[in-house]
């Protein structure tokens, strides 16, 4: 058990993690992640999806329905539109103080009230938080024609993807650096260049080179070694990784990759915590 212990610990201090951004939108992120391993990548990534919460309407109580959708498919669709969150004003339900009875704290009231003719938008409901409103305002629930009317008031509140995938926060992956090797002497440096599907390669002065701006794009396609494999070489980093978070809206790509690594260290905490004891 020493023996493993000490090889953890070496394998720990041969770690040094660093975060190179590539690229930042209102609702994308990439960055480079690198000096650290596959499992911390891909337990960012299902923290990430599983256990950052966002808002979203979770009860549906139909008033007034003469459109042509049944209200449990009005319901589902309220249910799939996405809000915006503020993560300091609510409580998930189960740890409110309220204990999960509902309170203003753990829950939001939306209400909708529209007659046709028309299409009823997501921009139709009314939150009586102004931070918290679909993200979408476009997005459309249902079309009434001439005398019929859709009223309704739903509840909102904090939940995980783990539960239901309407919680989840973003689309969360990543992928392997690719490492490339290109020796001297490449047959046919402009057939190479050419059958790249992601124009990861160029050709300066009769030589194949790497484009530095393109080799994040690099898919590992073999394309490339297919052609002359005694001097291109591919592999993939074991410890740097192309992360990529893509928002839904809820929250911001930062805030997204900040809680989630706030959720990792507490879950370590409360890990050495028990092992202490």
């Amino acid at each position: 058990m020493m023996v493993v212990g000490k090889r953890a610990a070496d394998e720990a201090e041969g770690y040094k993690m660093e975060i190179e951004l590539l690229e930042k939108k209102q609702d994308k992120m990439v960055f480079l992640l690198k000096g650290t391993s596959p499992s911390f990548a891909n337990m960012l990534r299902k923290t990430i999806i599983d256990e950052v919460p966002t808002m979203a309407i979770e009860d549906v109580e139909i008033r007034k329905n003469s459109s042509v959708l049944y209200d449990e498919i009005i319901a589902h669709r309220l249910g799939l539109i996405p809000l915006s969150t503020d993560l300091d004003a609510y409580n998930i339900p189960a740890d409110c103080t309220c204990k999960g009875e509902g309170c203003s704290k753990c829950e939001l009231l939306l209400s909708l009230k529209v007659k046709g003719p028309g299409y009823v938008y997501a921009s139709d409901l009314e939150s009586k938080d102004p931070k918290v409103k679909p993200v979408y305002p476009k997005t459309p629930i249902v079309k009434l024609i001439k005398g019929q009317t859709l009223e309704l008031e739903a509840t909102a509140v904090l939940g995980n993807g783990e539960d239901h995938v309407k919680w989840s926060p973003a689309l969360s992956f990543y992928k392997y650096k690719p490492v490339i090797d290109i020796k001297k002497g490449v047959v046919d440096p402009q057939a190479v260049a050419g059958i790249c599907p992601v124009d990861v390669y160029s050709v300066k002065n009769g030589e194949l080179v790497v484009n530095k701006d393109k080799l994040f794009d690099c898919h590992l396609c073999c394309a490339c070694t297919d052609i002359d494999p005694e001097h291109i070489k591919l592999n993939e980093s074991n410890s740097e990784f192309v992360f990529t978070v893509e928002s839904w809206g809820h929250l911001l790509p930062k805030e997204i990759i900040t809680t989630a690594v706030n959720l990792m260290k507490a879950k370590c905490d409360g890990a050495v915590s028990l092992i202490g004891k």
